[in-house]
């Protein structure tokens, strides 16, 4: 290890957690997800200076999203068996390519280049970095997994501010200021790496010993479960994350940059959602929490499409703090499922998580350019109910949250 990079020194006993390459690695979370939210939070100035279409959105979308997905269960799986400590800085490489790119690109397809190497950049990121908080955990699998997301979770609701606050005014070249944050990250990252390959890859061969805690049939049964849950969680998502300003902007006539704000609030409450959701869950069971989060979002998002202004912002409170919990939990219900997979499952998941926003932001897209913005929301109100399917879940967390309390 480095000791000269004291921002991430490491408790270096076993067992316990160590919180330093947690908060790195949580940091370094912000700063990916920061990156990747401006494309979606400079949509609508983009689609005025390009003349874009809402399904040219959704393929910008589409083109992030599913270049994040496609090698993530790869990659993921790859790190299982021959881990690669440095390759976090490496995909951050990547994200910096596409963000300055991003801010020169003289036309579209160029900016689906741009949207493809931020992608790919997330890809190598999201399974790795999962990892590595499951390393530093020492058994608080729920806390480290809520750690390491609520960074992504709060860089993902910086996008829109700073797009509010630095893009909109100096415009689309400025996003190549954002190119020190990836700098930061990836000298932040090496020195992760250097904790990785000294004590990491050990920390998880003890944690990976755990005999499975199901049957085979259970675990392909609550695998399927969890993808469900995760399309329906996902999909909500991307319609808020890529249309909510379009929806604002065209339903109650906001300005861009109170549009941006809105968006803000609802990404903000969901990175405070991130964070409570693993801690319940190592106290509580993964399983509760997974049906609390997705279906207990319900009664919000049916009543969203039909507030007001003041109530679709106070709506998007709710919805983003109750739907964002599940995540964690979902996550480290799989990993529990799958003892000594952790990369797999990660990349599945995380893979899985951008690629059905992809596909669901194209649609979605699509279907606004017919029926228009107020008519997605409508339908996707419905989603939440596939939620129901929690309750098929095996309780396999029970024991395994009183080991960690």
């Amino acid at each position: 290890m480095n000791d000269s990079a004291p921002a991430i020194r490491a408790v270096r006993v076993g067992s316990e957690t160590a919180l330093g390459i947690l908060v790195a690695i949580s940091f370094c979370h912000l700063l990916n997800d920061m990156i990747q939210s401006l494309l979606p939070a400079i949509y609508p100035m983009i689609k005025s200076s390009y003349r874009l279409s809402f399904a040219q959105i959704g393929l910008l979308t589409f083109t992030f999203q599913f270049t994040a997905s496609l090698l993530q269960p790869l990659l993921g799986a790859m790190a299982d068996r021959t881990p690669r400590p440095y390759s976090l800085a490496v995909g951050m490489g990547f994200s910096l390519l596409g963000l300055l790119l991003l801010a020169f690109a003289a036309s579209y397809s160029l900016l689906l280049v741009a949207a493809a190497l931020v992608g790919t950049g997330s890809s190598v990121f999201h399974p790795e970095s999962s990892r590595v908080a499951r390393m530093a955990s020492g058994g608080k699998h729920g806390l480290a997994q809520s750690v390491f997301q609520v960074g992504g979770n709060l860089g993902t609701a910086a996008g829109p501010l700073l797009a509010a606050f630095i893009v909109l005014p100096h415009g689309q070249s400025s996003v190549a200021w954002f190119s020190a944050a990836a700098l930061l990250a990836i000298v932040l990252l090496v020195n992760v790496g250097h904790w990785y390959k000294a004590h990491g890859v050990s920390r998880l061969a003890r944690a990976g010993t755990r005999p499975h805690v199901a049957p085979r049939h259970h675990v392909a049964f609550a695998l399927v479960v969890l993808l469900m849950l995760v399309f329906s969680k996902f999909v909500y998502l991307s319609s808020i994350s890529s249309y909510y300003t379009f929806y604002l902007i065209e339903h109650f006539h906001l300005p861009v940059r109170s549009a941006q704000l809105h968006l803000f609030l609802f990404l903000a409450s969901a990175a405070l959602g991130g964070m409570l959701g693993g801690p319940l869950g190592d106290r509580l069971g993964s399983k509760y929490i997974i049906w609390v989060s997705i279906l207990g979002v319900l009664p919000f998002t049916l009543l969203l499409p039909h507030a007001n202004l003041f109530w679709t912002g106070v709506l998007t409170v709710p919805i983003g703090l109750i739907l964002a919990s599940a995540f964690p939990a979902i996550v480290v219900y799989a990993q529990d499922l799958l003892p000594g997979r952790t990369g797999t499952v990660a990349g599945l998941f995380f893979g899985l998580a951008f690629g059905m926003g992809s596909v669901g932001a194209a649609v979605l897209g699509k279907l606004a350019d017919h029926v228009g913005v107020d008519t997605i929301y409508q339908i996707c109100a419905f989603l939440p109910l596939i939620g129901l399917l929690a309750a098929f879940l095996p309780d396999l967390h029970n024991t395994h949250a009183q080991k960690t309390t």
